[in-house]
């Protein structure tokens, strides 16, 4: 995709990555719609980043999905990038599993169904437009397990052959497919992450990705150079050095 005059919609965004990509491709000339559940941070959004709209929605709800799928259209009829930012991360422990089953299910509907849904209620739109782009939002965790997060890892492995099933279909479309595959970065998403020294600071995050959009815009992945430790553990030969490097004995047991 182009790094600018696009408009973009980034449902998942009022906070974290989404919320800091956001504001960097509207610095870089795109028109950005915002999309979240909490109406308050999106007045907040809106309110302080002038130019940005902003769109109710929530990816765990078919119905929010298609709704705002039409507001956003119908505002923005020039919309030619979706990002399907939205998704969250719980912890389990499989040794009990009344303690884990409803947040894995909330996991496989907001990160996986929620992509799948999102993707479907714009595709005809963007089958419309001569140059249109979805960005899917995997992980490194869909190549290397987090031992804590199992659900987690499954629902980014699927989002990851996902992006590279419909990247095929659509060859044929002005639809391109890039995937998105972050590290862990110094976000909200799980307890402590935003202070974690093993993560990736967001600011860095977030430029480099914008830089390798900007140079590199026929990628099918954008990955920054952090997450290549574990994206590409298996094709190394050094997996299993991964695998204990991202799980340090101890961390984790129950």
């Amino acid at each position: 995709m182009d790094i600018t005059g696009n408009t973009v919609f980034i449902p998942g965004a009022t906070s974290g990555l989404g919320l800091a990509l956001a504001l960097a491709l509207h610095e870089k000339g795109n028109t950005v719609v915002v999309g979240g559940r909490r109406a308050d941070l999106l007045e907040r959004i809106a309110a302080e980043h002038p130019g940005i709209d902003t769109v109710r929605i929530d990816a765990a709800d078919p119905a929010s999905i298609e709704t705002a799928a039409q507001e956003v259209i119908a505002r923005h009829p020039g919309l030619n990038v979706l990002v399907t930012m939205a998704g969250v991360m719980i912890p389990e422990d499989w040794h009990r599993p009344a303690s884990f089953l409803a947040d894995a299910e909330a996991m496989v509907t907001t990160n996986l169904l929620g992509t799948i849904r999102l993707i479907a209620a714009f595709l005809e739109h963007l089958q419309g437009r001569p140059d249109a782009t979805v960005m899917t939002v995997s992980s490194g965790l869909a190549f290397a397990p987090l031992k804590i997060t199992p659900t987690y890892n499954a629902t980014k492995a699927a989002v990851h052959m996902l992006s590279e099933s419909i990247r095929l279909q659509l060859a044929d479309t002005s639809v391109k497919v890039v995937e998105l595959v972050p590290p862990a970065v110094r976000t909200a998403l799980m307890p402590g992450h935003e202070e974690s020294e093993a993560a990736m600071p967001l600011a860095e995050f977030t430029a480099e990705v914008v830089d390798l959009i900007e140079n590199r815009p026929d990628a099918k992945e954008i990955q920054v150079e952090r997450v290549k430790f574990l994206r590409y553990g298996e094709a190394r030969g050094d997996y299993d050095r991964v695998v204990a490097a991202l799980n340090p004995a101890g961390a984790g047991d129950a």
